[in-house]
């Protein structure tokens, strides 16, 4: 690897700031909830709080998890109110903070919850196990299409100015560097909704594992690229971006979770599955892209 790319990269990845999730993380959350009768309650409570948690993951949600029959009520804006399908609080008009249980589709819960409160969406895969899974999955998506959409901006330069993303970039010469910082920063996300712990020392191991993989992707793809057609012009680099994050992504969420990552043979072909899915990620946005230049100009 060419000493000015590892250069670029280590200060791109020093710019990030993984103070600022820390301070999201903290946000406090408590969710209350309402039903007529016993059962219902421990419907809900079984589904956020399962039995086979540990005890001392149990004794935090009970400061956090409370039931409106013992008088509790929210008092802030990061407390939600969860009420049992067929028994919703006539006291209580619907907000975006008010959801349904229903017990015959619990998970519509998370997704109904993370559609109206995104910004809780760390906050709760940390404390609440449910929300985990789906919350890793919308990391991984989201950040893989950012480098997607990267990709593409710094192929189209007059594109650049109509994408958004979430930390300065245009000081950067390499694409590599800000593509690998962006994959740092997943990481710290991902293993903050694991509730693991976070930070440049704390995850200096799956830091290590981003750099040193930046190279190995491209090479990887080379060799695939003629298996899978990904077709002409700017869609192969888009796809290729999309489907190297997505494989870390991938990993670390297993890791995260289970404490093996990705073997080799898993990654290459999580790999070729996500290079297919990544040429028509980078299909769509640059769709998207040029029209929004055209209603734009």
């Amino acid at each position: 690897m060419p000493i000015q790319v590892v250069q670029n990269i280590k200060e791109a990845i020093a710019s990030l700031n993984p103070q600022e999730i820390e301070r999201h993380t903290e946000r406090p959350l408590r969710l209350f909830l309402y039903a007529h009768t016993e059962k219902a309650y421990r419907q809900m409570e079984d589904f956020l709080a399962p039995p086979d948690l540990s005890p001392a993951k149990r004794a935090d949600l009970r400061h956090r998890i409370h039931r409106a029959s013992e008088g509790f009520s929210p008092a802030s804006r990061n407390d939600l109110e969860i009420y049992f399908e067929d028994s919703p609080p006539d006291e209580l008009t619907p907000t975006k903070d008010l959801f349904a249980f229903r017990p015959d589709d619990p998970r519509h819960l998370v997704s109904s919850v993370l559609k109206q409160r995104p910004d809780m969406a760390i906050p709760l895969a940390m404390h609440i196990l449910p929300f985990r899974e789906e919350v890793s999955r919308r990391v991984v998506k989201k950040v893989a299409r950012q480098n997607a959409l990267f990709a593409l901006a710094t192929a189209v330069p007059d594109i650049l100015p109509f994408i958004s993303l979430p930390w300065a970039v245009t000081e950067f010469t390499s694409d590599t560097a800000v593509l690998t910082a962006n994959q740092v920063r997943m990481a710290f996300l991902l293993a903050a909704a694991s509730d693991r712990d976070f930070g440049y020392r704390e995850q200096r191991g799956e830091i290590a594992s981003i750099v040193m993989g930046a190279f190995g992707w491209r090479a990887l793809a080379r060799e695939l690229v003629g298996k899978i057609p990904l077709g002409g012009g700017l869609i192969p680099k888009a796809a290729i971006a999309y489907a190297g994050t997505r494989v870390v992504g991938l990993s670390l969420e297993r890791f995260y979770r289970t404490g093996a990552a990705y073997t080799r043979e898993e990654k290459r072909s999580a790999y070729e599955e996500a290079l297919e899915r990544g040429r028509s990620v980078a299909a769509s946005l640059l769709d998207g892209l040029r029209r929004k230049r055209l209603s734009d100009s």
